[in-house]
């Protein structure tokens, strides 16, 4: 990661790059097959990145979103829920193994939480946060911060 570049950008072009991330996990992860050992590894890497994703929206961008966005706390209320759904399926299936029964289904399943969560955090959130003029700069800047610690402790 190169993190002097990382620490100048954007919270939502940040938050964007690691939804298409993770929405490549996903489809690497339905070419797969019947490879174990690489579903295993493919659904690790999910769980990470949504892990690190989640941590820094709920430490940084939705606490000062949230503020930004009083009026309409619908949208931030509804995120914060999609994530309880997402964590308790990521939790799931870190203590689960590939060929497990249902392995697949959850994975499936938690593709299309983070898809439906994705989508109403792209076309509904993103854009009452450019409206509400939200410095995004400086928040991507702690962003990007804090995502690196996260993944040198991962």
């Amino acid at each position: 990661m190169k993190t002097a570049e990382a620490t100048t950008q954007d919270a939502l072009d940040l938050l964007k790059q690691d939804h298409d991330a993770v929405d490549k996990l996903f489809k690497r992860f339905e070419k797969l097959g019947e490879d174990e050992e690489g579903k295993q590894d493919c659904v690790s890497q999910i769980c990470e990145a949504l892990t690190i994703h989640a941590s820094i929206e709920e430490e940084i961008f939705y606490p000062k979103v949230r503020k930004k966005l009083a009026d309409d706390e619908d949208v931030m209320d509804e995120a914060e829920v999609e994530h309880d759904g997402i964590k308790r399926l990521v939790a799931e299936l870190e203590d689960m193994s590939a060929g497990e029964e249902l392995y697949d289904a959850k994975v499936t399943v938690l593709g299309e939480y983070v898809k439906h969560h994705v989508r109403e955090e792209e076309t509904e959130m993103f854009p009452k946060v450019r409206k509400a003029k939200v410095d995004t700069a400086a928040l991507g800047a702690e962003m990007a911060v804090r995502k690196a610690e996260l993944q040198n402790q991962s």
